[in-house]
Formats: C-alpha cells, sequence, structure tokens
C-alpha cells in the first residue's frame, strides 16, 4: 500500500513510480502515462538498504552474484555490507587491522620500520567491506605466531601462552552498551593444565583475570615490581572442581558485557563421547577496574609442554546461559586477597596452579 512504499522511501509521502492511468507532466501539458513496473534501479533510494538489514552474510553473497546493482550497493560506503560486519564484529578488534568500521593503516619510517598505527578517513572511503568482513571471520577466531589458526595441537615449552589475534574494545563494551562477545573453545586433548585469562598488556598494563575450569577459580593479579618480582592478586572459587585424577574436558568461555566479565564451563568425560554435561558460570565476578586502557586481550595459558589439542567453536555476542548485569554488586567482598614475591609462583597467567606465598587476608 501507499504506507509502505512512503516507509520503505524514507517517508516520502508518494511512490517514486506510478500505477497505470496516473498522469505525469510532459511539456506543456499531461498525458497519459502507461503502466510502469518498479524494477532494481527503482531500490537504489532507501527500500534496498532498509531490506538488505534483514540479510545474512550468504544472502548478501548471492545478491552479489546475481545483479551488478546490487553488487555495488553492497560494498558501498557502511551499506548492507558494512552494517553486516558492525554488526557482527561489535566489540572486537582485529590485530593489524583495527575495529571492522574503523580500518587502521601503519606509517613506515625513512628506514623501512613499521611505525604506529592510525585511522584514515581516506583509507575508510575505499574499503572492500566485503573483503574485510571475510578477514575478520578468518581471523578474529585465531592464535597469534607461533600458534597459527584456530586450533592448537601442540605446546613446546612449559607455561606457553596463547594470544587471539582478536581485542575485546571495553570502550565499547560499557554499561550503554546493549551486546556483548562471547568467546568459546574446546578442550579435545589436555595432558596437563591449561586455563583461559583476559590481560592488558597490548596497552602497556601489567594485570589479567584468569579462569582454571579444573579448579573452578578465577584469578586477578597485579604486577607491581619486576626486579624483584613481585605480584599483587585475589582469586574466588564460584565453581567446583572437577573430579580427583581427572583433567578437564569440554568447553570454556568468556562473556563480557556493560563491563563486566564472566566465565563458563561445560565438563565432559573423555572415555564416554558424547557427554556432554551442563554449562555452568562464575557469573558476572569481575568489573574491568583492574585493567588499564580501553583494550584487553584474550588467551591460553598451558602450564606444562605436551600434546593438547584445542580449537575455537566460536565467537558472538550471545552466551550459551542468560546473564543479567547487576549494577552495584558487591562481587567484590568475596575475592580473597594474595601477595608473592620472587622464589613463590601463582596460579594465573604467570604460572598455572602452583602454590602462593604470602599471607591470606
Amino acid at each position: 500500500g501507499s504506507a509502505t512504499a512512503a516507509l520503505w522511501l524514507g517517508g516520502q509521502a508518494k511512490p517514486k513510480w506510478v500505477a497505470a492511468g496516473a498522469l505525469s507532466e510532459a511539456g506543456d501539458g499531461f498525458q497519459q502515462q502507461r503502466e510502469q513496473t518498479p524494477g532494481l534501479l527503482e531500490l537504489v533510494d532507501g527500500p534496498y538498504f532498509l531490506l538488505a538489514l534483514m540479510f545474512d552474510a550468504t544472502t548478501l553473497c548471492r545478491m552479489d552474484s546475481c545483479c551488478r546493482l546490487l553488487r555495488r550497493l553492497n560494498r558501498a560506503n557502511i551499506g548492507p555490507g558494512g552494517s553486516l560486519g558492525v554488526a557482527a564484529f561489535h566489540g572486537l578488534e582485529l590485530e593489524r587491522e583495527g575495529t571492522f568500521d574503523r580500518p587502521m593503516t601503519f606509517s613506515y619510517s625513512t628506514s623501512g620500520e613499521l611505525g604506529l598505527p592510525s585511522e584514515s578517513s581516506r583509507k575508510l572511503a575505499r574499503v572492500d567491506w566485503k573483503g574485510r568482513f571475510r578477514n575478520f571471520r578468518i581471523g578474529v577466531p585465531t592464535f597469534c605466531p607461533p600458534f597459527l589458526g584456530r586450533q592448537i595441537s601442540a605446546v613446546a615449552q612449559p607455561d606457553e601462552v596463547a594470544y587471539f589475534r582478536s581485542r575485546l574494545c571495553t570502550d565499547m563494551l560499557q554499561t550503554n552498551s546493549t551486546q556483548g562477545v562471547y568467546l568459546e573453545v574446546e578442550v579435545v586433548c589436555n595432558p596437563d593444565n591449561l586455563s583461559m585469562a583476559v590481560v592488558d598488556f597490548e596497552v602497556g598494563g601489567c594485570s589479567s583475570v584468569t579462569f582454571s575450569p579444573d579448579t573452578g577459580a578465577v584469578i586477578r593479579e597485579r604486577k607491581v615490581r619486576e626486579s624483584p618480582r613481585k605480584v599483587e592478586g585475589a582469586y574466588i572459587q564460584p565453581l567446583s572442581s572437577v573430579p580427583t585424577g581427572r583433567r578437564f574436558h569440554g568447553n570454556m568461555g568468556l562473556y563480557l558485557k556493560q563491563g563486566h566479565l564472566a566465565f563458563f564451563r561445560q565438563s565432559c568425560d573423555e572415555q564416554v563421547p558424547g557427554s556432554d554435561g551442563p554449562w555452568e558460570t562464575t557469573g558476572f565476578i569481575s568489573d574491568l577496574a583492574w585493567a588499564e586502557g580501553r583494550r584487553l586481550t584474550p588467551c591460553l595459558a598451558f602450564r606444562d609442554e605436551g600434546a593438547y589439542f584445542v580449537r575455537v567453536v566460536r565467537i558472538g555476542a550471545e552466551a550459551p546461559l542468560p546473564l543479567v548485569v547487576m549494577q552495584n554488586n558487591d562481587c567484590e567482598s568475596r575475592w580473597n586477597i594474595f601477595d608473592w614475591e620472587v622464589g613463590s609462583q601463582t596460579a594465573g597467567v604467570e604460572g598455572e596452579e602452583q602454590e602462593v606465598e604470602g599471607e591470606e587476608q
């Protein structure tokens, strides 16, 4: 109807095309206009962009393949392709790429050394959004060297840390954001012990929050002195430990939403295929007051070397269990404080599940 047509055209009072029998002005008079059928060109001014907001990546690719005009519209500056990427990768930054809607450029010195990254508005106008979406979908769930791709099959050294290529943008995931970021890995083979953590090292910080799926504990650490090394920290155990003598196998994830962190665990019995247990969660147990800067790096920490098999299975906006951020949640009162200096070791990113030397308060 006319109301629908007006809505599609951004609130215009009348449709761009007219029905049979309508009159149009031609020269100094009026003549009856023959019936017109709306074509693809008639969609350019508005309706197509509204319709495309309901398309997924597969549908947009099919539209690209069937029509050059729609392909050009899909690649427009923050057109359908760009809008899809902005929603899919909200709160994420890809290493050496920036956020999806703000590509990052790098300058080079006269000696050829790579300089600091910067944003370029001129480059923004020339972005291939379809290609950028493909790069993000491939790159976001992968690890930095020496680990490549989205899975790890072997760890060569003790206390190895595998950093993700993606960063969590805390400035985009604060209290006024309704969308979160969830990251999940599957642990198929675990000869010893591994943990999931987020760190602020990328921006010069010295703090981390680590989740141990074996013990069900979350550990927060901050290095206060390099030599002799001193670390201040705290821990909380919202989940129970896995049975004695067993290693954790299953899925674990972290969730950042509205400036709060939560971790998830789903254990399985490696001797009984398909025996996935229920999802468990720590709930939102920490805000981001401990972190410096606006970027956090997710990572996996391995205690000993060995033939692990861990793979990234999902990065998205929704966690496996619904959680609500409770403002003024007094979770800090449940944390236990500890300090340790050189000669002692801790259970976080600095080292896995070893004795903590210090006095609990």
